[in-house]
């Protein structure tokens, strides 16, 4: 038994909860040692004005290689908070400012402790390339047999002041110490795209968010298409031309919802289906608030959620959550304390999945600040997905 299989076994099952109105919902379990990866942990500090400030590491990626596991966190340091007015939304929104975001890569033999990875850093500061110098985001890491391919989100603007400035950028690596950069999406306003770990009857298919809505695509040139996207541009404004009839869910429908969706980690095959795990963006309802103990309202918070996809057709939505999975409740996810400071309040952001004996491990950002670990029974959540799940069947 492994040292990763000695926590899995610790780790919470995840329950089946009644909300007031008597309604079941599935909640998954937070680590009882979260956050489990703090930016005091890797240096990410600095002084100002004569105070100590921290900086942050979130966002990962995660998988398990060489029976270790690996993550790929956003990180960043050295910014100051603002606000500015988003004009999709109509209201004031925090930010950060003046920073570039790069991915450290972290190992674990536990899937707890985590500690650098040879130093090994992905810059997307105009260092390794000038496709885009603004920051390299939330990478998402898929499994292609022996080869990892890396899909994050390089910005060609800064972000919150600069709308379309998010482009697909592509790494890939056998072993996470040699990551090579493969190109990005160029021309196309797009993030939180997650490639299928497999085809499907022959096709390879990809996970988009077209705000703010999550599509479901097939790549018209196969895995070439991702894996040097530059040669490939043409296929990929067939993406946007066609994104009309590639929606797979909605915004609107839900009031945690109501604002935003996107692809979370990569999918999870299992024999119901394909899960899919996802965020939104909404506001949370007197009902969660009172499950999960949160006194203050929650009017923009993201939560996280699951869908299951047919096997054969992954366009066909079999079931799907009407209410989250989890939602931030505690200090580090929402307002923060005297212990944990946090950068954008009420948010809690799946990028990296896997499971590990029988258990679905989701690493999240929260805050925009930390590393979270969420856990649960695989067999159990999908069951409860099968009974409770909303019936959703889309053509």
């Amino acid at each position: 038994m492994t040292t990763l299989d000695e926590t899995v076994i610790k780790l919470g099952e995840g329950q089946i909860r009644k909300l007031s109105t008597g309604e079941s919902i599935f909640v998954m379990d937070s680590y009882n040692g979260n956050p489990v990866v703090l930016p005091q942990q890797l240096g990410l500090t600095w002084s100002e004005d004569g105070q100590k400030r921290f900086g942050a590491v979130f966002n990962c990626g995660a998988t398990v290689h060489d029976e270790k596991v690996f993550l790929l966190p956003r990180c960043h340091s050295n910014y100051f908070h603002s606000s500015f007015f988003d004009p999709r939304t109509g209201r004031e929104r925090p930010c950060l400012e003046n920073y570039v975001s790069e991915i450290w890569v972290l190992v674990s033999e536990d899937g707890i402790h985590f500690k650098r990875f040879h130093d090994v850093v992905i810059k997307g500061d105009g260092t390794d390339h000038k496709d885009f110098e603004f920051g390299i985001e939330d990478i998402r890491i898929i499994r292609r047999d022996d080869l990892y391919v890396l899909i994050g989100c390089g910005k060609v603007g800064e972000s919150f002041k600069t709308m379309n400035a998010d482009r697909i950028a592509i790494y890939t690596t056998t072993d996470f110490k040699a990551i090579e950069y493969r190109g990005m999406v160029k021309d196309l306003d797009l993030r939180n795209a997650v490639l299928f770990p497999e085809p499907v009857d022959g096709d390879e298919l990809i996970l988009l968010r077209h705000h703010p809505n999550i599509h479901l695509d097939r790549l018209d040139d196969g895995l070439d298409q991702i894996l040097d996207p530059t040669a490939h541009q043409e296929a990929w404004q067939l993406t946007l031309s066609r994104k009309d009839e590639t929606l797979l869910i909605e915004v609107g429908q839900y009031m945690h919802e109501r604002e935003k969706i996107g692809p979370g980690p990569q999918l999870i095959k299992t024999e119901k289906g394909w899960l899919m795990i996802y965020h939104s963006v909404g506001e949370v309802c007197s009902e969660l608030r009172e499950l999960y103990g949160i006194e203050t309202p929650v009017t923009r918070g993201y939560t996280v959620c699951a869908a299951l996809l047919d096997l054969e057709n992954p366009r066909k939505i079999l079931r799907r959550t009407k209410y989250p999975l989890y939602v931030p409740c505690h200090p580090w996810e929402l307002f923060g304390n005297d212990k944990y400071g946090v950068d954008v309040p009420t948010v809690v952001f799946p990028v990296g999945a896997f499971v590990q004996g029988g258990k679905l491990l989701v690493y999240a950002g929260a805050a925009d600040k930390y590393v979270i670990l969420l856990s649960c029974n695989l067999k159990n959540l999908v069951d409860y997905l099968w009974e409770h799940g909303v019936t959703q069947v889309q053509e």
